[in-house]
């Protein structure tokens, strides 16, 4: 049985991870205090410890404003926790999975970024991020760094869940319509990930190696947070306990914050589709289904 070794295992993505890799062997899932990003050290000798088949990171410091004032702790688990443990797959010759951000892109482009376009992150978390994907593809091994952008669950704190206390609460809601990007269902990543491990186990290293680097892995599709909060509100499934009577757009200069974002992040996927004919359905649909249980 292959061992699949995955961290963050109470985070958003991690805690659906645990249960969509579950059927393609054992996973031994850790978060902290088993295992602290701000020590690498301490991870490598985690990775050869369990010596695992696979190797899978959703770990990651995603404070955004935080990240401004606390550069080194956003550093040290984003950039230098990454390269040990990419460096440690390596070593080990093992599939290494690590997820990344829209946000090492300035917005800027106009149209759905590539894996190949230039980045140029606005901020701390995003430079941090950028870095320890670069880590990954430095490290000689079988690196593969998926890219996502608006990560939601319905486990943990995040804009599904906030749009739906707010509707619970107030009349009038003001959401920003400039802010453009693809919602990604952290249940549809997860599912994706083992599809795109049960593919990697069907092949060898070598074909491994010829298509480590980076990938899109987004929801289909793209909104404004604006129409993203309108869908929400539209399939809560508990309409009878909401408050709202209207919807109104706003400005992202409206509500000022210490880290800047990309105002349009929309990420195009295909890459993952032509290379291993993985991808995530519309964001609609994925919204409704995580709404729907």
């Amino acid at each position: 049985m292959k061992k699949i070794l995955l961290f963050a295992k109470n985070g958003q993505l991690g805690w659906e991870l645990q249960r969509a890799l579950a059927p393609l062997g054992e996973v031994i899932a850790l978060d902290y205090p088993e295992v602290d990003f701000t020590k690498p050290a301490d991870l490598s000798a985690m990775v050869k410890e369990v010596s695992p088949d696979f190797l899978i990171n959703p770990a990651a410091y995603t404070a955004v404003d935080k990240a401004e004032t606390d550069r080194k702790t956003a550093f040290l688990v984003n950039r230098d926790a990454v390269k040990a443990l990419a460096e440690s797959a390596a070593e080990l010759n093992i599939p290494f999975i690590h997820y990344s951000t829209d946000y090492v892109y300035d917005g800027t482009k106009g149209s759905p970024y590539i894996e190949t376009d230039a980045t140029n992150p606005l901020n701390v978390y995003g430079q941090s991020k950028l870095e320890g994907d670069l880590a990954v593809l430095e490290a000689g091994g079988v690196g593969m760094v998926l890219r996502t952008s608006w990560v939601y669950s319905m486990r943990q704190g995040g804009f599904v869940t906030k749009v739906l206390q707010w509707a619970r609460e107030q009349e009038t809601l003001r959401v920003v319509d400039d802010q453009i990007s693809s919602p990604t269902s952290a249940r549809m990543l997860a599912e994706v990930t083992a599809l795109l491990l049960a593919k990697i186990s069907e092949h060898s290293f070598e074909w491994l190696q010829d298509r480590t680097g980076i990938y899109h892995c987004a929801g289909s599709g793209a909104c404004s947070r604006y129409e993203w909060a309108q869908k929400i509100i539209e399939l809560d499934p508990h309409k009878e306990e909401q408050k709202v009577q209207r919807l109104e757009r706003a400005k992202s200069s409206e509500f000022p914050m210490p880290a800047d974002r990309p105002m349009i992040s929309v990420l195009n996927s295909d890459k993952l589709s032509e290379v291993f004919g993985l991808r995530q359905p519309n964001w609609e649909i994925a919204l409704r289904l995580m709404l729907a249980g």
